[in-house]
């Protein structure tokens, strides 16, 4: 039987040798989550590639409805991005009735987005932001292959509510964020859609 034994220098070299990269990694991805917008900034009018393959012009939809939800996920057909368009899907009719609409966005092509879409009966339309366009002027960074998961809402062109890393419950969060906002119903929980 080999015996391997280890004396604290042997063990000092390599964490020496861990430690500055891990601390890159942390101060490098903590500065990638810092930039991203937040409650109070100006939401960006910029255009996108919708699954149509048309551009969509953010600003423009901003001033045509009451409320927007700007919505980012990683990656389409995934578990977690599917669970959250789900969740906005089965919650689209109260949101609607609240003045909102609906944007999702991701760094799939056109073509991906468009299956995403017909696949999960989405009613809203999708970004295909592979030149990553719209993530970077919402602060994500350009360097990540893919949308971190973060949601907006947006009125009069500001944004009045964030969110990160929610699936499942990204209707029903927004829903009872409205239903705070004077002159709004109450939430009313999304009837789970029939599949």
């Amino acid at each position: 039987m080999l015996a391997i034994s280890f004396s604290p220098a042997t063990l000092r070299l390599p964490m020496n040798r861990l430690l500055l990269p891990a601390i890159l990694f942390l101060s490098l991805s903590g500065l990638l989550r810092a930039a991203s917008l937040q409650v109070g900034d100006t939401a960006p009018t910029v255009t996108g590639t919708a699954e149509t393959g048309k551009p969509l012009d953010l600003g423009a939809v901003y001033k045509a409805n009451k409320y927007t939800v700007v919505y980012f996920y990683p990656k389409a057909f995934t578990g977690g991005c599917t669970a959250q368009g789900c969740s906005l899907r089965d919650g689209y009719d109260e949101l609607t009735k609240n003045g909102v609409t609906v944007v999702g966005v991701s760094t799939d092509n056109v073509d991906t987005q468009k299956s995403f879409k017909e696949a999960n009966k989405f009613p809203f339309t999708l970004i295909a932001d592979t030149d990553k366009k719209v993530m970077t002027a919402f602060g994500q960074s350009a360097l990540l292959s893919m949308a971190s998961r973060e949601a907006y809402l947006i009125k009069d062109g500001k944004i009045i509510y964030k969110d990160v890393q929610v699936t499942a419950n990204q209707a029903q969060n927004i829903l009872n964020f409205l239903s705070r906002q004077p002159g709004t119903a109450p939430a009313a929980k999304p009837a789970p859609a029939a599949k």
